[in-house]
């Protein structure tokens, strides 16, 4: 599952790994981090609650045999040897991403996350620095291009500075998530893979929408693993290798769970705002989906969303019995 900005979070992961069969989910990200904040004594807090486990995520992962990696942006090497090191001392993850990707154009104009793409030394030197700064393997999120693709000589350039692995999403920065992801281009850089470094694994990523269309991706364009980022906002339940229906009452507990989930991580910010982005994952293909949710989006208390959905479920327990 891709890292996401503030979906990713300890409680997301933890909701999605537990519904999820065993095997088909191999791998969770964290929230992306900026090196500037996680260093900056002032707003440490704040950017560190990025990377919370929680005890609960801990045991989870550990019984279901799940990888958990920590994501970081940033553009000054220092800072990401710096990094690496207090996330190897102080935290539990199994690894170190470096975001290459993330497409916003205010991060993008400091030379950022997809902005590397146009400083291929300086990513270079990233990769390098957060490599030596802890012995955890370091991958790379990154984009085929900038506003045209040139993936064979991207590709190229970071394989150069080893990675442990490179998850490749089938867009340039300007496409944003618009168009069709071009998974020629991800075969183009498996091509480049294996004629350089045939142990190096390419994660291809874009438009996956199901698991078997993600098992499909990945034989028919090479690739060593598929990475799903929104995918997982039309069915939740996407990390099954059998899909089924989930009933309307299945969807709102979930939906209960996972708002209890997040008053239980959250010990800083507890902005229930984000949870509304959350809402048309689990409400929806059912009849009066659209007045809950609505409802749901005028209100900002972890107890008035409880009190929607709780009701929703009664009216939905009622209309069952009058059928039976």
């Amino acid at each position: 599952m891709a890292p996401m900005e503030d979906v990713t979070d300890t409680a997301f992961r933890e909701l999605i790994m537990s519904i999820s069969a065993r095997g088909c989910l191999q791998v969770v990200f964290s929230e992306f981090t900026s090196v500037d904040g996680f260093l900056d004594y002032r707003g440490h807090d704040k950017v560190a609650e990025r990377l919370v486990i929680s005890d609960t995520e801990k045991t989870l992962l550990k019984e279901r045999g799940i990888r958990i990696v920590a994501q970081i942006w940033g553009n000054e090497p220092e800072k990401f040897y710096k990094t690496a090191a207090r996330i190897y001392q102080d935290y539990n993850f199994d690894g170190i991403d470096i975001n290459m990707g993330c497409p916003v154009k205010k991060i993008v104009k400091h030379n950022a996350c997809s902005g590397l793409i146009g400083y291929p030394d300086l990513a270079g030197e990233i990769i390098v620095a957060t490599r030596e700064g802890s012995p955890l393997p370091v991958s790379v999120k990154t984009r085929t291009g900038l506003k045209a693709h040139q993936t064979e000589a991207w590709i190229e350039n970071l394989l150069k500075a080893k990675p442990a692995a490179i998850t490749l999403h089938g867009r340039t920065q300007k496409q944003l998530s618009d168009d069709n992801a071009s998974w020629e281009e991800i075969n183009k850089a498996v091509q480049v893979r294996n004629r350089l470094s045939p142990s190096t694994p390419i994660i291809g990523n874009g438009d996956i929408i199901s698991y078997q269309d993600g098992l499909e991706h990945a034989a028919r364009y090479n690739t060593d693993g598929i990475m799903v980022g929104t995918g997982i906002f039309k069915d939740p339940w996407l990390f099954n290798s059998e899909t089924t229906p989930h009933l309307p009452l299945e969807k709102l507990r979930i939906l209960l769970r996972h708002i209890d989930l997040f008053e239980k991580t959250r010990k800083t910010s507890k902005n229930y705002n984000i949870l509304k982005r959350f809402f048309k994952i689990y409400v929806t293909g059912f009849p009066g989906a659209s007045s809950i949710r609505d409802q749901l989006m005028h209100v900002s208390e972890p107890e008035r969303f409880k009190e929607i959905i709780n009701k929703a479920m009664n009216h939905i327990q009622e209309d069952h019995t009058a059928l039976d």
